[in-house]
């Protein structure tokens, strides 16, 4: 499949039943495919590196935090675009998931046409990245599997 036949997701983390069924049938009303988990834990596990598509976060969650998820995709050398929401935002919150790259950080209740725009841009930006990524090493996956160590895989070692 490639980067431009692929159909974007749209991934939701957030451990609250309520926001994430709100959301999804949101989302689902543009036509965007929605996958939803209640954990990071989850995400992880379900991800799919080669989907182009954007991650919806939530900051506070039990067990794994939006941040640590954020900061485990980096050190798994995992790139997507990622827009922070949360009901108990404040500037260091959203300073650190900026610094940590985010590209955007909305407080609950946000506004539901906002939220849908920055989706879109979102997924533009991830799409424009890995087409680039696909010009520039023609003979790769735009991203390759990842072994169990959570490193890339070259391919060699599968």
């Amino acid at each position: 499949m490639s980067v431009i036949d692929a159909t974007p997701l749209v991934y939701l983390v957030d451990d609250e039943f309520a926001i994430r069924d709100s959301l999804t049938l949101l989302i689902e009303s543009t036509g965007q495919k929605v996958r939803s988990f209640e954990s990071a834990e989850a995400f992880l596990h379900n991800y799919d590196p080669e989907q182009p598509g954007c991650l919806l976060l939530d900051v506070r969650m039990p067990l794994m935090t939006g941040h640590e998820l954020q900061a485990e995709l980096s050190n798994r050398g995992i790139s997507i675009p990622i827009i922070f929401i949360s009901g108990h935002a404040d500037i260091p919150d959203s300073a650190k998931a900026f610094r940590a790259g985010a590209i955007d950080f909305l407080e609950k209740p946000f506004d539901n046409d906002m939220l849908l725009e920055r989706i879109k841009e979102a997924i533009k930006k991830d799409i424009a990245f890995r087409e680039e990524f696909v010009k520039k090493t023609p003979d790769t996956r735009p991203y390759r599997s990842f072994n169990n160590e959570g490193k890339r895989s070259t391919g060699a070692d599968s």
